[in-house]
């Protein structure tokens, strides 16, 4: 069966998220659009939750100047969730989202708090189904800064330049919001694939996936822009916590002011060379062209494997083990592109045998470090 869905808070943080990503499966969910003025019209609430057979609530308010209208706000929304089902006779699955803020001594936590309870205890008289989700700090790309997390405010401070402040240095227990997205889709689909019928009403306490404090948060986004900003470097990305938080970061750069990042040139009697990326984790890429009759390298690494790809021209690659006197030969050519890799102690060059510029792909495994070469020249 196909799934109808909505999704109060829709054009919110994690409602887009979740919207698009449900967006990509219509062979397995149809979207009921939700707009921020249903709450503002009974009989547009009653027609939604007809609608629907699973009602994620996202839909809350988060910051204010005054907490108790943060309160009053979500449980006045989710009150009207309950009416409008009420009214209608309708019983949709209701996902909330709950905080961990729960357990704090504030009118938000309480907020949460109470709401679930309430949405449980309708399950539970209704014959209906309930997932409450008791959810981490989330962070991810398109976070309003100043409103749905210390992320997106460093974030948006760093690439703008404004100076962040830390204001009380916690420890942060985070999960990704493409993390939170498929974690309610799981819960969805699993309840929905369950045979058991009549009310149900769940509570679950979502893992967090990171945990770090406010003033190490805030050393790791320096340390992306510095090395981003100033010099295309990435990150190790080995990590996923890394690689989000930094698919995060790239999110509130000002593409407009940053690209195209002009890469330097470097040319010389034998072609052109060009550092194309450097990569703490991934090592570094870079693009030559090389005249013809000319051979490039006669040197060997004792750390760094390379890789050379030619794309375009015709060319020999050869390699010769140190202490060695064995030579290895190899020919090619960019209509069939290829590559040939260059182990550690091995010298290697390489040399254009054609007629026309040779356009080479390198590839080498460590992110190159300018005080600590491990380059030595030998001839092949």
């Amino acid at each position: 069966m196909m799934l109808k869905i909505g999704i109060t808070g829709q054009s919110g943080f994690i409602g887009t998220h979740l919207f698009n990503t449900i967006n990509l499966y219509p062979d397995r969910f149809n979207l009921v659009s939700f707009e921020d003025d249903f709450f503002k019209s009974a009989e547009k609430l009653k027609r939604f939750v007809q609608s629907c057979d699973v009602i994620v609530h996202l839909a809350a308010m988060n910051r204010h100047n005054d907490p108790k209208v943060i309160y009053e706000t979500n449980l006045a929304l989710v009150k009207k969730l309950i009416h409008a089902c009420e009214e209608t006779d309708s019983a949709p699955h209701i996902v909330f989202s709950s905080s961990i803020q729960e357990e704090r001594d504030n009118l938000y936590g309480r907020s949460k708090k109470e709401g679930r309870l309430l949405l449980e205890k309708w399950a539970m008289e209704n014959d209906a189904q309930f997932t409450g989700l008791v959810i981490p700090n989330v962070f991810g790309p398109f976070g309003n800064p100043y409103y749905n997390s210390v992320v997106a405010t460093f974030c948006h401070q760093l690439t703008h330049n404004e100076q962040p402040k830390i204001e009380v240095d916690g420890e942060m227990k985070l999960i990704y919001v493409g993390e939170l997205v498929k974690e309610i889709i799981e819960h969805i689909e699993a309840m929905h694939n369950d045979t058991q019928t009549g009310a149900i009403a769940d509570t679950v306490i979502l893992p967090h996936t990171a945990s770090l404090k406010v003033s190490e948060l805030l050393e790791k986004l320096q340390v992306y822009k510095k090395d981003y900003y100033g010099s295309g470097i990435i990150p190790d990305l080995g990590d996923s916590f890394e690689r989000n938080l930094f698919n995060t970061f790239l999110c509130y750069a000002d593409h407009s002011t940053l690209f195209p990042f002009h890469l330097k040139l470097n040319t010389d009697d034998r072609g052109s060379f060009v550092e194309i990326l450097k990569s703490k984790s991934r090592g570094q890429f870079s693009f030559s062209t090389t005249k013809p009759g000319i051979t490039r390298g006669n040197h060997f690494h004792t750390r760094k494997a390379e890789r050379f790809a030619v794309i375009k021209g015709k060319a020999r690659i050869e390699l010769r083990r140190i202490g060695t006197d064995k030579k290895i030969a190899f020919a090619l050519d960019g209509e069939s592109p290829s590559f040939v890799d260059m182990p550690v102690w091995y010298t290697h060059n390489i040399t254009n045998t054609g007629d026309e510029d040779l356009y080479t792909l390198f590839w080498i495994n460590e992110f190159y470090d300018p005080g600590d070469s491990d380059t030595f020249f030998e001839e092949v």
